[in-house]
């Protein structure tokens, strides 16, 4: 299930798992510098994923639609830069 968000360092997905929902101050702290992989999930079913059989796509479990959009973000000390924005 894509339920969190998570840093990029040396490993593609390091620690701390950022919550994609929750209460305002109860997610883990943002350090400037820290570099995150924001990954926003929609489903029309069942939020639960499995990898494709080509070991690269995910499909949701109950087979209906989704959406998955996700921006690499740096956090800084003002607001958070979009390292992966492009025009549209």
């Amino acid at each position: 299930m894509v339920r969190h968000a998570h840093q990029t360092g040396r490993a593609v997905h390091e620690e701390p798992l950022v919550p994609n929902y929750g209460e305002k101050g109860t997610g883990p702290k943002l350090l400037r510098g820290m570099v995150l992989a924001i990954e926003p999930m929609i489903t029309e079913g069942s939020p639960e994923v499995v990898l494709d059989t080509d070991g690269f796509t995910w499909k949701t479990k109950d087979g209906k639609r989704s959406a998955h959009f996700e921006h690499t973000i740096l956090v800084t000390d003002g607001p958070a830069e979009i390292l992966t924005a492009f025009d549209m």
